[in-house]
């Protein structure tokens, strides 16, 4: 009887030395340990736990006029010390809530090794003071799926821009999956094409950036004043002319893409920079926090594009501006290098689809031209062909187009959304109601029209001049807008510029 008590009493004592060993899923190749905890932010959970609660109480107190019923589909956020940048990236905290995502696509530049293309990391978790966050499938995918994206251990073992944020996320977020990508230079458009397959409908992208860097205080808050103004406006080109704005000038590039293909409305939530923190006012870096917004019953679904604006990617926008300049060349008798099959690259599906287009022309940025048809009442490949030749030949603005400009000319061509009418009260409501940047407008009034595409907003960025101007546009009183009978619908457009 002693030896079989003794031997029960050896067997629980391994059995329970087994059920409290740890678990050996995530060793130390398959978790990624953190590297900044104790230096970036505290490396103690509770201490951790006490300053984000502590950020977030004070972010509170910022006073934000947040879109009604839109969801959210992006963050930028900032990676600096939690001292420093932190009551910024606690702004996430407005948008943010438990449950809502179950994939968080985080992207941040590469500040250590200088590689190009993008890292993606190999193991199974990145590991917090606040618990492991297990990497999402989709990362091995998209390092399966494409040269570009690569494990790079030193990467992992060296970058903090995407170990700072996930703290952050881990609090507010709670359960999620993570897909981590450190970008380096590379084809921003592969980038952004990539990164769209595997966002869905509970995924949230996050890019990781600081803004200027060493500056003194007073140039630092003009300089990213306009940074900001850029991200808000969409404005990809500008903000790309002078990268020293933004440490995570690449990962931004990617999003501000992204957010035109979807038409995400951003909003600013918080900006500051070291100098109002923690930092002398001599040298300081910036930051910032801006949400993405989409559209009501958005789903965006990867194999859902007909739901957006977004139907066809780069490679086939490019095949079409082409067929633009084909068309063009061939009424002109002159030769050129786009008049064989233009159009062969591109799938039936593609072609043959209807929608409105708009072919436009400039010349040294000046508008050369513009024709473009609103209802998709004509194939794809018809559209861009006729509009091409009308904005070249017909635009009664300008006299015909002649073979000496032709390589002068540059191409832009926009592929338009149904076009739905826009339920408003007011002057005052259809201000509140218009999302510049995003929305292409029509006005009707009896016999008299006008459209302005999205594009437009880049030179009447403030509503009222924009509505002005479109009212003149259609030939009714400027300040038309601000009384009844006027219907007015709105669009979106996905659009294509040669890279010349």
């Amino acid at each position: 009887m002693k030896i079989i008590r003794r031997f029960i009493f050896v067997f629980f004592i391994f059995w329970l030395a087994a059920m409290s060993a740890p678990c050996p899923a995530l060793t130390a190749e398959t978790l990624r340990k953190p590297v900044y905890a104790g230096s970036f932010y505290p490396d103690d959970p509770k201490q951790l736990t006490a300053l984000i609660e502590r950020l977030t109480r004070d972010a509170a107190g910022t006073e934000l006029l947040l879109p009604a019923d839109r969801p959210l589909k992006a963050l930028v956020m900032p990676h600096a010390g939690y001292p420093y940048s932190g009551l910024t990236a606690a702004h996430a905290s407005r948008v943010l809530s438990s449950g809502r995502f179950k994939k968080v696509i985080l992207m941040g530049p590469d500040h250590r090794l200088g590689f190009r293309g993008c890292a993606v990391s190999h193991v199974d978790a990145y590991d917090t003071p606040l618990g492991a966050v297990s990497l999402h499938p989709d990362a091995a995918r998209l390092r399966e799926q494409s040269e570009i994206f690569r494990a790079i251990s030193s990467s992992d073992k060296n970058e903090h821009s995407l170990e700072v944020i996930v703290p952050f996320l881990k609090y507010y977020i709670k359960d999620f999956s993570l897909v981590p990508i450190v970008m380096g230079p590379g084809d921003i458009g592969q980038y952004v094409d990539a990164v769209d397959t595997i966002i869905g409908p509970d995924t949230l992208v996050v890019t990781s950036s600081d803004l200027s860097h060493f500056l003194t205080y007073k140039d630092a808050v003009e300089k990213d004043r306009a940074t900001i103004d850029m991200i808000l406006r969409l404005d990809h080109k500008t903000l790309s002319s002078s990268p020293d704005r933004a440490c995570g000038m690449i990962p931004l590039q990617v999003l501000i893409r992204l957010a035109r293909r979807h038409n995400w409305q951003p909003v600013l939530l918080h900006a500051c920079n070291s100098g109002d923190t923690a930092g002398d006012r001599q040298r300081v870096v910036g930051y910032a926090a801006i949400a993405f917004f989409g559209n009501d019953g958005e789903t965006n679904m990867p194999d859902q594009k007909t739901t957006s604006a977004q139907l066809i990617g780069e490679k086939e926008g490019e095949a079409l501006l082409n067929v633009a300049r084909a068309a063009i060349a061939e009424k002109l008798n002159a030769p050129d290098d786009h008049t064989g099959d233009a159009a062969a690259s591109i799938a039936d599906d593609i072609l043959n689809m209807r929608r409105g287009t708009f072919v436009t022309l400039k010349i040294d940025h000046q508008l050369r031209g513009c024709i473009g048809n609103l209802s998709p009442d004509r194939k794809l490949i018809d559209s861009i062909k006729e509009n091409a030749i009308s904005a070249a030949f017909r635009d009664p603005r300008f006299r015909p187009l002649s073979r000496e400009e032709l390589d002068r000319v540059d191409i832009e061509i926009s592929l338009l959304t149904e076009p739905r009418p826009l339920a408003y009260t007011d002057g005052k409501d259809l201000i509140a109601r218009l999302r510049p940047h995003i929305d292409g407008v029509i006005l009707r009034k009896g016999p008299y029209s006008s459209t302005f595409l999205p594009q437009v907003w880049e030179q009447l960025p403030d509503p009222e001049m924009f509505l002005d101007h479109l009212c003149l546009k259609a030939g009714l009183p400027a300040k038309a807008w601000r009384q009844p009978g006027l219907e007015v619908m709105t669009y979106q457009v996905q659009y294509f510029e040669e890279k010349r």
